[in-house]
């Protein structure tokens, strides 16, 4: 169940201050030991052995995402890297050091066919919604600057 918490927009000058809409929550977060151990409980392979593996992935991925491939786990998703690049005037005056500002990985969830031949994410199969508490107490925020529970 994903839970959400209505928010105005405050933002001055955009068309939709004052208007309400939806943020996800997120109390938790689970890290690669605890999705280990309930992998270990869903099948014969064991904690350690998961670990290993997804540690290997993450090593794996970088170092094929750093030499400019696509990396696509079937069943999750593509990731790739994007560059962010301010403009040049012309080839000639494009320089990397200058013009190549930043970068970032792009992740793109798989997706499935139904038999109307609508698109959906395989990972939001299934999702549901549900208000958060209004009594809801004590708020923070994440790396990406959303408020959560703790």
């Amino acid at each position: 169940m994903i839970t959400y918490k209505l928010y105005q927009s405050n933002r001055k000058n955009n068309p939709n201050q004052g208007k309400w809409y939806a943020r996800a929550i997120h109390n938790q977060t689970i890290e690669t030991n605890e999705l280990a151990s309930i992998i270990q409980r869903n099948c014969t392979v064991k904690r350690s052995d998961v670990v290993a593996v997804l540690t290997e992935l993450v090593e794996v991925m970088q170092d094929e995402l750093q030499n400019g491939k696509r990396v696509k786990l079937n069943g999750f998703g593509t990731f790739k890297i994007n560059l962010m690049s301010a403009a040049a005037d012309s080839p000639e005056d494009f320089k990397v050091c200058k013009h190549i500002v930043g970068s970032r990985v792009n992740f793109y969830p798989s997706t499935s066919i139904d038999g109307n031949r609508v698109r959906h994410k395989v990972l939001l199969d299934g999702v549901q919604f549900a208000e958060t508490p209004k009594n809801d107490v004590g708020t923070s925020t994440d790396e990406e600057g959303e408020e959560t529970n703790p």
